[in-house]
C-alpha cells in the first residue's frame, strides 16, 4: 500500500511537469506498461492472503482509474496548447505594413492587343457576336460563296471532322450565323480562334485568333468600308499612321481588298520589317458578296454588307515589334516578363 501511494504521488508530481505528448506517453508506459511499476504490484498480489488481496485489488484499481483520468485530462490540455501555439504561429497581422516588393504579373501581349481592337470597335458602335469553333462545312464555305468545286477552298487547308463538320478556318462563318439570327441593320465584332493545317514557322501557326468586323445596312459601299477602317487603325495605332487599300480576292466579298498601313517600325521610310516598302498589310476586307446576302434570305438590292478580318497575333507583332509569332504562343516567362 505504501508503494502504491508512492507511485501515485510521483506520477501526479511528474504529470504536472509534462510539456509534450511524447513525455506523457513515456510516463504512461513507465507506470502502466508491461514492465511498469503499477503492473509489478499487480503481479505480487498472488502472494497475499485472500482478504488482503481483495483490499489491495480495490486500492490498485482506484489508483489506476484516477491516474488514467488525469492522463486523459493532461493529454487534452497538451492538445489545446499545441493548437493555440499553431494559431499564434499561423496568425496574419492585418495591420502590418504590406510588402509591395513582390513581382506583379501583366496581361499577355495578345490579350492587350485583343482588348485594344475590341475597345476601338465597340467605341465605334459595334456589338459582340460569338460563333462555335466546330463549324458546319456549309457555314464555313458553301454559304460564303465557296461551293464544293470552288478553287478558293484550296487556299485554306482544313481540319475536317467528317464530310459536313470541320474546325473553322476563319471567323467568317459568324457572318452567316449573324444573318440567320440577327435582324439588320447591325454592326458586329466576331472574335475567336481559327484552325488551319499550317507548318509552324516565324509567321504561321495552326491555331491563331482572328477578329471579324461585319456591318449590314442599306446603301453601304466601299467608301463606308474605307472610313470605318481608317477610324479603326487610328484608334489602335495612332493618328499619324497612314492607310491604303490594295485590290485582292476573297470569294465572300466583291470588291475585295487588303489594308496596308504605314510601317509602325520605321514610320514609312523602309526597313527590314516592311521589306523596304514602307507599308505593312494587316487585314483583308471588302464589300460583302451579293450571293452571301442572298444565301441567307435577304435581297442584295436592299441590304449590303462590309466586312474585314484581322489576325490578333499579327497586330500584336506589329504593335510590340515581335519578330516571331511562335513567341506569342509558347508562354516563355522570359518573353512575357517584357510586357
Amino acid at each position: 500500500m505504501e508503494s502504491l501511494e508512492e507511485i501515485r504521488r510521483e506520477f501526479l508530481a511528474r504529470l504536472d511537469q509534462i510539456r509534450s505528448e511524447s513525455d506523457l506517453n513515456e510516463l504512461n508506459q513507465e507506470v502502466f506498461g508491461k514492465s511498469g511499476r503499477l503492473t509489478a504490484i499487480l503481479r505480487t498480489m498472488g502472494q497475499l492472503s485472500k482478504e488482503h488481496r481483495a483490499a489491495m485489488g480495490a486500492a490498485v484499481n482506484e489508483v489506476k482509474r484516477e491516474l488514467e483520468q488525469r492522463v486523459l485530462e493532461r493529454r487534452a490540455e497538451l492538445k489545446k496548447r499545441a493548437q493555440e501555439l499553431r494559431f499564434l504561429r499561423d496568425a496574419l497581422d492585418v495591420t502590418e505594413p504590406a510588402d509591395f516588393s513582390l513581382p506583379r504579373g501583366s496581361l499577355h501581349p495578345m490579350t492587350q492587343t485583343y482588348r485594344e481592337i475590341r475597345n476601338a470597335l465597340v467605341g465605334m458602335g459595334f456589338s459582340m457576336f460569338d460563333g462555335p469553333e466546330i463549324e458546319l462545312d456549309d457555314n464555313n464555305f458553301t454559304l460564303l460563296n465557296l461551293p464544293l468545286d470552288h478553287p478558293a477552298r484550296d487556299m485554306q487547308d482544313t481540319f475536317y471532322i467528317n464530310n459536313k463538320v470541320l474546325l473553322r478556318t476563319h471567323t467568317s462563318p459568324c457572318e452567316i450565323r449573324a444573318l440567320q439570327t440577327v435582324k439588320p441593320p447591325f454592326r458586329l465584332i466576331m472574335p475567336g480562334r481559327v484552325f488551319r493545317v499550317d507548318e509552324v514557322d516565324a509567321t504561321h501557326h495552326p491555331v491563331f485568333m482572328q477578329i471579324e468586323g461585319f456591318v449590314v445596312d442599306k446603301n453601304l459601299n466601299i467608301a463606308n468600308l474605307k472610313g470605318t477602317l481608317d477610324s479603326f487603325v487610328h484608334a489602335v495605332f495612332g493618328d499619324n499612321v497612314k492607310t491604303r487599300l490594295r485590290p485582292s480576292y476573297f470569294p465572300f466579298t466583291e470588291p475585295s481588298a487588303e489594308l496596308d498601313i504605314s510601317c509602325t517600325i520605321c514610320g514609312g521610310s523602309g526597313c527590314r520589317v516592311c521589306k523596304g516598302t514602307g507599308w505593312i498589310e494587316i487585314l483583308g476586307c471588302g464589300v460583302t458578296n451579293p450571293h452571301e446576302i442572298m444565301n441567307c434570305g435577304y435581297d442584295p438590292m436592299e441590304w449590303r454588307g462590309i466586312a474585314f478580318g484581322v489576325g490578333v497575333d499579327r497586330m500584336a507583332s506589329l504593335k510590340y515589334g515581335i519578330s516571331d509569332v511562335r513567341l506569342e504562343y509558347e508562354n516563355d516567362a522570359r518573353f512575357l516578363r517584357q510586357f
